[in-house]
C-alpha cells in the first residue's frame, strides 16, 4: 500500500468524491436509458448523489428499520472485490411488476418466483451499467456474481452486505437517484469495496 493509499472509506476526501461521482453519473445515465428500455416509456433522472454514510443513516433513508424494501445483492470479483447492493422501496417492485407482468403485487412477503426472477434481472442490468462504466474509466476487470433478491425490513436488509463482507466500520458509499416517468421512484446502491480495491480504483482515476 503506497503512502497516498486510504485506509477505510471514511479517509475519502471531496477530490477522490468527486472522481467516483462521475463514474456514478455516467452509470446513472446508462441506468435510466436501461430502465426506460425495460418500461417502455420515457425515463428521466435526478442528478445522483453519492455520499459516505454510517449504516444507521443509510436505514433512515431507506425509510426507516421497519420500512419494507426489495434488495439485491451481489458480490465483485478480480481487480475489484467487494459488493454491492441495490435497494428499492415497494413501490418500484410495485411499477415493474404492474408493468412487466400486468399484475399486482399485495405485499413484499408474498412475491412469486416470476416476480423475484424479474427484478433479478432488472437488479442485474442496473448494477451493469454502473459497474460497466467503472470498468471503463478505470479499465479494471469486474465480474459480477449471480444476484440474491431479499424482501425484507431496511433494517434487516441493511445488515446483510455487512455480515456476508465481515465489514469492521460502519461506514459506506451510497449512490441515491430518483428516476422520473410515469411514477417517481428512487434507487439506492450501497457499496463495500475492498479498501485495496479502492485504492486500485482511485489510482486507476488519477485520484490517488
Amino acid at each position: 500500500m503506497s503512502a497516498n493509499s486510504i485506509n477505510n472509506i471514511e479517509s475519502l476526501n471531496e477530490f477522490q468524491l468527486d472522481a467516483l461521482r462521475e463514474i456514478g453519473n455516467i452509470g446513472a445515465g446508462n441506468a435510466a436509458t436501461a430502465l426506460a428500455t425495460l418500461l417502455s416509456d420515457r425515463v428521466n433522472m435526478s442528478v445522483p448523489v453519492l455520499n459516505i454514510m454510517n449504516v444507521e443513516d443509510v436505514t433512515k433513508v431507506l425509510g426507516g428499520p421497519e420500512n419494507p424494501v426489495v434488495g439485491i445483492l451481489m458480490t465483485l470479483s478480480e481487480d475489484v472485490k467487494g459488493v454491492i447492493m441495490l435497494v428499492f422501496e415497494e413501490k418500484f417492485l410495485s411499477v415493474v411488476i404492474k408493468t412487466l407482468l400486468g399484475q399486482e403485487i399485495d405485499s413484499l412477503n408474498n412475491l412469486s418466483e416470476m416476480d423475484r426472477s424479474v427484478f433479478m434481472e432488472i437488479g442485474n442490468i442496473m448494477s451493469s451499467t454502473y459497474l460497466n462504466a467503472l470498468a471503463a474509466m478505470t479499465g479494471l476487470s469486474i465480474q459480477i456474481s449471480t444476484p440474491d433478491i431479499c424482501a425484507d425490513m431496511a433494517g434487516a436488509i441493511m445488515s446483510v452486505p455487512a455480515s456476508i463482507f465481515g465489514m469492521t466500520g460502519d461506514k459506506v458509499l451510497m449512490l441515491q437517484e430518483d428516476f422520473i416517468g410515469e411514477e417517481h421512484i428512487t434507487s439506492h446502491l450501497i457499496m463495500l469495496p475492498e479498501i485495496d480495491s479502492l485504492n486500485a480504483i482511485l489510482k486507476s482515476l488519477g485520484a490517488e
